[in-house]
């Protein structure tokens, strides 16, 4: 008689268990949350990871998101390689490195792009592109910024031996530009707002608009992917929710966004338009990838024996297609 009362009402609550999680991830326990490493760029490029772990929607999803900041796309994925974290928000930049190093990561969602901009020193009188003759122009290799001063500099006719090229991280660029060291920076947001703010009259934004497009995305080693596939996809989903929570919060997610970057949200609601968030896999994509690898193969900045990379081998668009097939326009599928 009490097995046959046992019985019933253990199954129950075992459907009851099996209702809620298919329900609403909320109901998933601390101790049933899939763990992963995010090596993050702690700037308003990585908005939606930032919002996904802010507002507990990584939790939502069954995920426990450790988080690791750093300063440039290329050093969060350096440490996805090197085995220091599971999921990297990065660049185009050290996506092609990594791809013609023959690296085994895989592209699962671009989800954000915005310009590189210019703010020149204004004693060093450039008022044009082609004014950029003979100055000394910080960039940081192995980024999105190399490849923006490579295009601004034949957008405007010149060359590398036209001017004065200094390797800065992003940082150190502000410093150097004050001090006079330096006549521009060719970089990112927020430095580029960072700069104009603390120099004031002394500096200006050079018009750049349109020259190159910077992607963010998410990419993680192969055999993780392999290995943890239901992590990606909830990890995706999250970002996905993020960027709906943005669109229907836009004043709270510029707090949000500014309080974790460090920066003042009078800052950053200038230049909030200037980030275009959604988690998406499309044609613009493989084309900046393309460009950016062009440009590797042309400037000899790639391991020797180099080619054109294959990117239906890089981008892998099953995570992505199980959460939001919508998203997944690319021509080659």
């Amino acid at each position: 008689m009490q097995w046959n009362t046992v019985r019933p009402i253990a199954a129950i609550a075992g459907y009851a268990a099996l209702c809620c999680l298919a329900i609403s991830p909320d109901c998933a326990s601390a101790t049933e949350l899939l763990k992963a490493r995010l090596a993050q760029n702690l700037g308003p490029i990585s908005g939606l990871a930032i919002v996904a772990k802010s507002k507990g929607i990584f939790e939502k999803h069954g995920l426990d998101i450790t988080v690791s900041n750093f300063t440039s796309g290329k050093q969060c994925l350096d440490t996805v390689v090197g085995g220091g974290a599971d999921i990297a928000t990065t660049a185009e930049a050290p996506v092609t490195a990594s791809t013609m190093a023959n690296q085994p990561i895989a592209f699962v969602a671009g989800m954000e792009y915005s310009d590189l901009k210019t703010v020149v020193a204004a004693k060093a009188g450039v008022k044009t592109k082609a004014d950029l003759r003979g100055k000394r122009i910080a960039f940081t290799a192995g980024t999105g910024s190399e490849v923006y001063t490579a295009t601004l500099l034949k957008s405007a006719g010149l060359t590398p031996k036209d001017v004065t090229l200094v390797n800065l991280r992003p940082q150190e660029m502000l410093p150097a530009l004050a001090a006079g060291s330096i006549d521009a920076i060719d970089t990112w947001e927020p430095h580029i707002a960072n700069a104009k703010k603390a120099l004031g009259e002394a500096a200006a934004e050079l018009d750049t608009k349109g020259t190159y497009s910077e992607t963010f995305n998410i990419v993680v080693m192969r055999p993780y992917l392999d290995a943890n596939p239901a992590v990606v996809e909830k990890f995706i989903a999250a970002l996905i929710d993020a960027e709906v929570w943005m669109k229907e919060h836009p004043d709270e997610a510029i707090t949000v966004v500014a309080d974790a970057v460090g920066m003042k949200r009078d800052e950053l609601a200038p230049i909030w338009a200037d980030y275009v968030y959604r988690v998406r896999l499309d044609d613009r994509l493989i084309e900046i990838l393309k460009t950016h690898s062009a440009w590797r193969l042309e400037s000899g900045n790639h391991p020797p024996g180099a080619a054109m990379p294959d990117f239906s081998k890089v981008v892998v668009t099953e995570p992505l297609k199980k959460v939001a097939p919508e998203r997944v326009t690319l021509s080659w599928k």
